[in-house]
């Protein structure tokens, strides 16, 4: 589905992706672990177009995207939910939700996947007319989600999901992870927490100082040595 071939990136001179190369099938859940500064996000960032690269090449479903609008990178099919939330702090709850669905035109269609979000997060159901700044972190990554489920992407980018949140919000975080994925979504998950994010992955990638070291089976990685005492305090 996609595949990020030799991609070389620079903010100004300093390079921060050293020919990274990632593949992502179709119906998996793919993950990217790595310190901070290793260049997860800078790969996320690149893929939805909001960075471009200096080199290599992006493709989606056979067709390259390296050189296309962020928007238009969207309406392919790919949604990003950044680090951060990144929600829309003043508006509503609902309001925020209908921002994720910016690309439709299908009226009926956007009410249905809003409803659809609300029964998968029951709490943004009871807090729909809620300013979405006043949610707690959970509720607001959770919104973050449903938002970047309102394009109806086949492939979505999540950036560190689990940051700052309490250890049973992480478990409800992840366990929603594998939800969407079951239900026919491709995920590209970058993730400090790698010992969660190897628990649901397929397949997995590290990242050191802007290069990949490392790729497997998300199980293969688990049991390296190297990713035990680097990443999972083994």
């Amino acid at each position: 589905m996609l595949k990020v071939e030799n991609i070389n990136v620079y903010y100004g001179a300093i390079h921060a992706l050293k020919g990274i190369s990632v593949e992502v099938n179709a119906g998996e859940i793919v993950t990217l672990i790595g310190a901070n500064g290793a260049g997860k996000s800078t790969i996320l960032r690149t893929i939805s177009g909001l960075l471009r690269a200096k080199t290599g090449d992006i493709s989606f479903e056979g067709h390259s995207i390296a050189n296309m609008a962020a928007e238009e990178i969207v309406r392919k099919g790919i949604s990003q939910v950044p680090e951060g939330r990144r929600i829309f702090a003043n508006m509503t709850v609902s309001e925020n939700l209908e921002m994720g669905a910016y690309i439709r035109s299908d009226k009926s269609g956007i009410r249905k996947d809003i409803d659809k979000v609300f029964e998968r997060f029951p709490r943004l159901g009871e807090r729909r007319t809620q300013v979405a700044g006043t949610l707690s972190g959970g509720e607001q990554q959770m919104l973050a989600i449903g938002r970047g489920l309102m394009s109806q992407p086949k492939l979505m980018l999540l950036d560190e999901p689990s940051m700052g949140l309490a250890p049973l919000l992480v478990k409800e975080i992840f366990s929603i992870i594998q939800e969407i994925n079951a239900g026919g979504t491709t995920i590209l998950l970058v993730e400090q927490n790698a010992h969660m994010a190897l628990s649901i992955a397929h397949k997995a990638y590290v990242l050191e100082t802007g290069r990949i070291t490392l790729s497997g089976t998300a199980k293969e990685l688990s049991e390296s040595e190297a990713v035990r005492k680097a990443y999972l305090g083994g």
